[in-house]
């Protein structure tokens, strides 16, 4: 069905010659325990080490059709060309970035072997993973089970459009052999979201006249589920770090020589053990739409740098991702400052007869002696501090997760330690950053607290 297969025929991926019964396909020859290795790769794949190699190298050899002795960045953007999957989706880029271990903007024979070992081996771990009955192959209701554990629902056409797409020999299956064609050539980690996407790409190039790919398919990713895992994981360090939080707001307003003891102890005699969590409920409120504003604004900014910059939004670079999470925490956090306000205010308020103010009688004071401009207050020092924390903290995750990708792809310890090295000094040096950002900190603080006092 797919238009992929031909050019896929021809730059040597093994090919069924007959349909098999189902019976004969979904059969698992690999019974061995412990780690997969590439043997459990080459007894799923029945094939010996030498036609294997032939394999690899005809692929090899399809991109390097100038025969130079290498691949650069022309010659596996025609190759995946004439695999049908076009240019735009920036495959070539990416699988260049992937394979090319010693960043000479050139992929030898060599490195290419060792990403293609890499991948057969992470794809036949997620094999492995969806053929829960361990026969073989991967049956559609293993597929579909798989994909709702991810958060993403198919109706059941919608499951045969998926099936169709991988199964060359059109016996309602999967074997690991189609599985491994249909993503042997993606760059990026094979999860099952990601597969999903990349099949939601590939559909539309299909040249069968059917094989289109369903309309609004995308809105199945259930984002709800990681919303929810966020805010209950954000909930639960709030409430954590809550005693840290109220002693250090105390240390902050205090006009005397600030001392640790001497506050935990007037927390302690003045409001008791739950003093120290005075605040943590609307701390715990704010979490979710703090972070969801935040992180939906910074992929929706990540895609208008990357059409500004006529690339994709994974490729904008780190100035790119520095920009996009500096505005997005400032949009988050003017959305969520009254929050903030409201619960600073109830961190230093003074208590009477042991119990703290009430937070909709102190939401009401605020409002009618000091105006709605009052929940706004010190939010320009605010939004300087948020801009290059939130830029920093967004652009170093996505930097040092592909780092990460990229150092542990090969099996090179040297690069593993130089990784390890790096995320060290990163640390140390946003300590650093973190102890300088304090006078932001302290100017809100002030506006919140002082002024209003």
């Amino acid at each position: 069905m797919s238009g992929a297969k031909p050019a896929a025929d021809h730059v040597g991926f093994p090919t069924t010659a007959d349909t098999n019964p189902r019976a004969d396909v979904c059969c698992n020859p690999v019974k061995k325990s412990g780690p997969i290795t590439m043997d459990h790769v080459l007894l799923a794949l029945r094939e010996t080490k030498e036609e294997r190699e032939l394999r690899i190298r005809s692929l090899f050899n399809f991109f390097d059709s100038a025969n130079l002795g290498y691949l650069d960045y022309a010659q596996i953007e025609a190759g995946l060309s004439a695999l049908q999957i076009p240019p735009e989706y920036k495959y070539a880029k990416d699988l260049l970035k992937v394979c090319d271990a010693d960043r000479d903007g050139r992929v030898n024979y060599h490195e290419f072997r060792q990403y293609m070992d890499d991948k057969e081996l992470e794809l036949y771990r997620i094999f492995q993973a969806i053929d829960v009955e361990h026969n073989g192959c991967i049956l559609p209701e293993e597929l579909w089970e798989a994909l709702v554990k991810a958060g993403i629902e198919m109706d059941d056409e919608e499951l045969a459009h998926f099936v169709e797409h991988v199964d060359k020999d059109n016996n309602g299956i999967i074997t690991f052999e189609e599985w491994r064609d249909f993503l042997l050539l993606y760059p990026h980690e094979a999860t099952i979201e990601n597969i999903y996407h990349h099949w939601e790409r590939v559909c539309l190039v299909d040249i069968g006249e059917q094989a289109v790919i369903p309309e609004g398919i995308s809105k199945h990713v259930h984002r709800s589920r990681y919303f929810i895992a966020g805010a209950i994981a954000g909930a639960a360090s709030r409430t954590a770090t809550a005693p840290l939080d109220r002693l250090k707001v105390v240390l902050q307003v205090q006009t005397s020589r600030a001392s640790v003891v001497p506050a935990i102890r007037k927390i302690f005699k003045e409001d008791g053990f739950l003093g120290f969590f005075r605040g943590n409920g609307i701390n715990v409120v704010k979490v979710a739409p703090e972070s969801a504003i935040k992180f939906f604004t910074y992929e929706l900014l990540k895609n208008v740098i990357g059409e500004t910059m006529g690339e994709n939004k994974d490729d904008i670079g780190t100035a790119g991702r520095l920009l996009a999470g500096g505005m997005a925490g400032a949009v988050a956090q003017t959305a969520i400052y009254p929050l903030d306000l409201v619960k600073t205010r109830l961190q230093t308020c003074v208590s009477e007869a042991g119990k703290g103010p009430k937070l909709g009688i102190l939401t009401k004071e605020i409002l009618t002696h000091e105006g709605p401009r009052a929940f706004y207050k010190g939010l320009l020092p605010s939004i300087l501090g948020i801009v290059p924390y939130a830029g920093i903290d967004l652009a170093a995750y996505e930097t040092l997760k592909d780092m990460s990708k990229t150092y542990f792809l090969h099996d090179n310890s040297g690069r593993i330690l130089f990784f390890f090295f790096f995320l060290f000094f990163f640390f140390f040096f946003w300590q650093l950053f973190g102890i300088f950002s304090l006078p932001y900190s302290f100017s809100c603080l002030y506006f919140m607290y002082y002024i209003a006092y």
